[in-house]
């Protein structure tokens, strides 16, 4: 629940700070669990989404 939680905050804070949650996320998307990362681009158009569901993979 609390993955869903902060996902869902970021979520709504990117209605008006998009470029600092969207920032926010590329910095720590390897330490967010799938499901915070999912609902924080809740709202993001489909090319960001996309840049930040790319995980480094080795």
């Amino acid at each position: 629940m609390v993955q869903e939680g902060y996902g869902w905050l970021l979520k709504e804070a990117s209605r008006k700070h998009a470029e600092e949650v969207f920032s926010f996320v590329m910095e720590n998307r390897d330490k967010m669990p799938g499901t915070a990362l999912r609902n924080a681009i809740g709202l993001m158009p489909a090319a960001l989404k996309a840049e930040a569901m790319k995980r480094d993979r080795c």
